[in-house]
C-alpha cells in the first residue's frame, strides 16, 4: 500500500509541475512583463515610441503604463503613424492622441530626422515597445536609431521592451554599402539581420554605431521569455497596413526589391507582397489591376492589367529557406523586355549593394548572387554573437 501511495503522490507532483511547464511555453512579450520595467520608469518622465502593434492581449503599452501610473509625456510615432493607418512613405504630421491628449510627435513628417530639442529637453527616459520585421529596409529601427542618437546626446535614458522577430530564424543578404545609407537602410547590417530590436539595440551601442555617445547611452532592455531565435513567431496585429498575413511576412525579404523597379508587388490588392506583375509581362494568365485602397491610396500601376505570379500557394517552409530570393525580381525583368527602364535608383537603395543590378542585367542566377554575399553573413553572425539575448 505504501508503495502504491508513493507511486501516486509522485504522479501527482508530475503532474502539478507539468501544467505550468506547458503553458510557460507561450512567448512573453517585453511589454508583458511590468515587474521589470516599472520600477525603471518610477519618478521619470516617459516618451514612448509606440504605434498599433505595442499591444499586450486586448491593451496598449500607453494604456498599461497610464493605469501603472508611469508619467507619459510625449509620443513618437514611426512611419505609418501611431495608429499604423498611414502609407508606406507617407508623412505623418505631429498631432494629438485623442484618446489620451498626450501630445504625439511625428518622427516621420519629412521635415527632421529625431525629435524636436524642446521635446527632447523634456523628457527623462525613452520607451520603444513596437513590432519590427527584422529587415534592414523595414524602417522602425531607423526610428529606434535616431531615438538613441537623440537620448545619447542628451543624456537621457533608452528602454527597449522586447518583442520576438518573425524573421529571426536566419541571416542572409548582403551588409549595406554605407554608400548606399538612406531613409530605407541605416546599419552594415544584412538584409535579414536576424535580430530583436532589444538585440539590435545593445549592437548599436556595442558596435559604437551611434553618432555621439560621449555621455554614455544607459541603455535597459526587457526581453522577451519563452522565446528563441528558432522560435516561429506568428504576429498577433499585422506590424504595417501593407503587411497583412504572415506568409506576406516571410516574403518580404524576397519581394520587396520590386519598390526599386516599374513591377507591381501587389500594392492596391488583397495580397500586397505575395504577387507581383506589370502590363507588359510576358507568358502569364494570372492578372489583377491594383486600385486605390486603405494603405494603398496611389498604388504602383493603379488602374492598369498588370500580368505576372502569384506566390500565395508556396509553403512558408520553402520561402523560408530561400531567404533573400532574387528569382522573382530576374524572371520580372526577364519577362517585360524593359531592359535598362526596369530599375530605378531605389533598387541599390532597398538590395544595399551598386553591383547586383549589374549581374541581374547579366544574366547571373539567383544562386550566383546569394553566393557573392555568403562572406558577409559568415561574418555578420560572427559580429552579432556576443549582442544576443536568446538562443539560436
Amino acid at each position: 500500500m505504501n508503495r502504491i501511495l508513493k507511486i501516486a503522490f509522485l504522479s501527482l507532483l508530475l503532474l502539478l509541475f507539468a501544467v505550468p511547464a506547458q503553458a510557460s511555453g507561450d512567448v512573453v512579450v517585453g511589454a508583458a512583463r511590468p515587474d521589470q520595467y516599472l520600477p525603471i520608469l518610477k519618478g521619470k518622465r516617459v516618451a514612448l515610441l509606440s504605434n498599433h502593434t505595442g499591444t499586450v492581449g486586448d491593451k496598449h503599452i500607453l494604456d498599461l503604463m497610464l493605469e501603472n501610473g508611469v508619467n507619459v509625456t510625449t509620443l513618437f510615432s514611426p512611419e505609418h503613424g501611431f495608429r499604423g493607418t498611414a502609407d508606406a512613405g507617407e508623412h505623418v504630421n505631429s498631432s494629438v492622441d485623442a484618446a489620451t491628449g498626450i501630445p504625439i510627435a511625428s518622427l516621420y513628417d519629412g521635415k527632421r530626422r529625431g525629435p524636436a530639442p524642446e521635446v527632447i529637453d523634456s523628457i527623462d527616459i525613452i520607451v520603444c515597445d513596437i513590432q519590427d520585421v527584422g529587415l534592414r529596409y523595414y524602417t522602425y529601427y531607423c526610428t529606434m536609431l535616431e531615438l538613441m542618437n537623440s537620448a545619447s546626446q542628451h543624456g537621457k535614458e533608452f528602454l527597449v521592451l522586447d518583442r520576438p522577430n518573425p524573421n529571426g530564424m536566419y541571416v542572409d543578404g548582403p551588409i549595406l554599402d554605407m554608400k548606399y545609407s538612406s531613409g530605407v537602410g541605416r546599419l552594415p547590417i544584412p538584409i535579414v539581420h536576424g535580430m530583436t530590436l532589444g538585440e539590435l539595440a545593445k549592437m548599436i551601442v556595442g558596435e559604437g554605431w551611434l553618432k555621439d555617445n560621449e555621455k554614455g547611452l544607459t541603455l535597459h532592455v526587457v526581453p522577451c521569455l519563452n522565446y528563441t531565435h528558432a522560435t516561429r513567431y506568428e504576429l498577433p496585429v499585422a506590424p504595417s497596413p501593407n503587411l497583412r498575413t504572415m506568409h506576406s511576412i516571410y516574403l518580404y525579404p524576397a519581394t520587396c526589391y520590386f519598390e526599386g523597379t516599374p513591377v507591381s508587388l501587389g500594392r492596391g490588392t488583397d495580397a500586397p507582397f505575395e504577387i507581383y506583375g506589370h502590363p507588359d509581362y510576358k507568358g502569364s494568365d494570372f492578372s489583377f489591376t491594383p486600385r486605390s485602397v486603405p494603405g494603398a491610396k496611389n498604388p504602383p500601376l493603379k488602374d492598369q492589367l498588370c500580368y505576372g505570379v502569384d506566390l500565395r500557394g508556396l509553403s512558408d517552409e520553402d520561402i523560408i529557406a530561400k531567404g533573400v530570393d532574387l528569382s522573382y525580381v530576374i524572371d520580372a525583368y526577364n519577362r517585360t523586355g524593359l531592359g535598362d527602364k526596369f530599375f530605378t535608383k531605389f533598387f541599390e537603395l532597398l538590395v544595399g549593394r551598386g553591383d547586383i543590378r549589374g549581374m541581374i542585367m547579366e544574366g547571373r542566377s539567383a544562386d550566383e548572387i546569394k553566393a557573392t554575399w555568403a562572406d558577409d553573413v559568415k561574418s555578420f553572425r560572427k559580429q552579432r554573437a556576443p549582442y544576443l539575448l536568446y538562443a539560436e
